[in-house]
């Protein structure tokens, strides 16, 4: 690996994406409400799970992501569109304050799911962590870093932010007691706005794939 061309602003933007839509300030507290009532091995198992559930997610969708489209003759730019798509409801609706559907189970899946260790798979790992919209956002980032440094680039931001988020999630006890309701609506929409933005990017780069003709005046 060549570390002068290290891709460091595709780092940046992925980890900046998986933060807005991974955010442990919002996992946190479901995590805490959800294994307020087990003990703290308990606990601590359903932390593992989950991280073990991020992770392994991840790690599917870097490197199987575009095989999976390629099976189903789905075009990459198509993909990004309607992934960027997906990504911009997502963060509208965390700019408006609402919980989106992907990101939530109905009451009886809820109730099917309700041992320590599945906790940590569903809801917690998926889908409130490993959603579409983080999904799409790692497959998206894969294909655009398919370039000489980009590779590395790609992988450093996904393998430092999994290790960033299991981090948080290990010290979600400590931290729930810093985390007031008007500093998690706050963190959410500030998220909000960052995601937007890049849900915009993905949506322009595709259509400018799309429709070169936009581009090129």
């Amino acid at each position: 690996m060549n570390l002068a061309n290290l891709d460091l602003t595709l780092s940046a933007k992925l980890f900046a994406a998986l933060f807005a839509i991974m955010n442990p300030l919002t996992i946190i507290p479901v995590f805490l409400s959800l294994t307020a009532d087990r003990s703290p091995a308990e606990r601590r198992s359903t932390m593992l799970v989950l991280n073990a559930t991020v992770a392994l997610g991840c790690l599917i969708c870097a490197v199987g992501g575009r095989f999976v489209l390629g099976v189903f003759g789905i075009d990459v730019t198509h993909f990004q569109l309607a992934g960027g798509l997906i990504v911009l409801l997502l963060a509208l609706s965390m700019l408006s304050g609402e919980e989106h559907s992907a990101h939530a189970g109905t009451p009886a899946e809820k109730q099917t799911f309700s041992s320590a260790s599945s906790l940590g798979v569903y809801p917690l790992g998926i889908p409130l962590s490993i959603g579409p919209g983080t999904m799409t956002t790692i497959i998206i980032f894969s294909q655009a870093g398919a370039h000489p440094g980009g590779e590395a680039g790609f992988y450093l931001a996904l393998v430092g932010y999994v290790i960033f988020f299991g981090a948080c999630m290990a010290a979600a006890p400590a931290l729930s007691s810093l985390l007031s309701p008007t500093a998690l609506s706050i963190s959410k929409r500030l998220m909000g706005i960052v995601l937007a933005a890049i849900a915009m990017e993905m949506i322009s780069n595709a259509l400018g794939h799309l429709f070169p003709a936009w581009t090129a005046r």
